[in-house]
């Protein structure tokens, strides 16, 4: 099914995809490098706040650390707390806790709130390129532990995955953080890596901006509003997912 977008058409600059030319768009690029954000543009959805929530519901969280984690967010919420902030949080909160319980957790939850949410023509894409010899990256301000376990559908390994990180020693999480891409910090994770011009990257949110800007090809996908004004101005692909576009 070839959904065309309705959402963008009246917007300067963007170029809009139906589903058969975005894939076609990003295969005559043949990329040598890909980079992918996840929330909102491998799947639906924010699988850093639901992995949040849930640990909270199922117990992984103790209740003082519940309590203040849900305090933090919403204050978040009332912007007075900032992405970075947060995004750092909602992963030190599992500080104390063995990484092995956390990535047990994380599997099963990606199992049951997020798999089904996954778009598939993004992963038949994703497919396709590694078929085609194409280095692909995942970036995201998500805790490690969901990211991995999530990309594992696209056949993205661990190495290639730059996301929310704390240090771990002996097994046990810690509350040091080593990184959170989010904003800048995701074009400048990229660069650390020796990725500081990918020649396509995908992503959804103002948060993707910085890193969408270094690419030799962007693609907005599931794009928030604020996106698709960024997109527009920059004359960057916009495609909007059949599962979405059909909502």
């Amino acid at each position: 099914m070839n959904t065309p977008i309705t959402a963008v058409e009246d917007l300067d600059g963007a170029i809009t995809h139906t589903t058969e030319s975005f894939t076609k768009s990003v295969l005559d690029l043949n990329p040598r490098v890909a980079v992918f954000d996840c929330d909102g543009t491998l799947w639906s959805g924010d699988s850093g706040s639901g992995f949040m929530r849930w640990s909270m519901e199922s117990g992984l969280l103790s209740r003082n650390n519940s309590d203040w984690m849900d305090a933090r967010h919403r204050s978040y919420l009332r912007r007075e707390v900032d992405e970075y902030t947060i995004c750092a949080e909602m992963v030190q909160i599992y500080k104390g806790l063995s990484e092995q319980e956390v990535r047990a957790a994380a599997r099963e939850y990606f199992q049951l709130h997020i798999e089904k949410n996954i778009f598939a023509e993004l992963r038949a894409l994703v497919e396709k390129l590694h078929k085609r010899g194409t280095e692909i990256w995942a970036v995201s301000s998500t805790n490690n532990w969901v990211v991995e376990e999530g990309v594992t559908r696209f056949g993205i390994t661990p190495d290639h995955v730059i996301a929310g990180t704390v240090r771990v020693n002996n097994g046990i999480i810690t509350e040091e953080v080593l990184n959170v891409p989010t904003g800048d910090g995701k074009a400048e994770s990229l660069r650390r890596v020796g990725r500081a011009t990918p020649d396509a990257v995908f992503g959804n949110s103002v948060h993707d901006a910085a890193m969408l800007a270094i690419a030799k090809q962007a693609y907005a996908v599931n794009p928030t509003e604020a996106l698709l004004q960024i997109a527009s101005e920059s004359g960057w692909n916009v495609y909007q997912p059949v599962a979405v576009a059909a909502r």
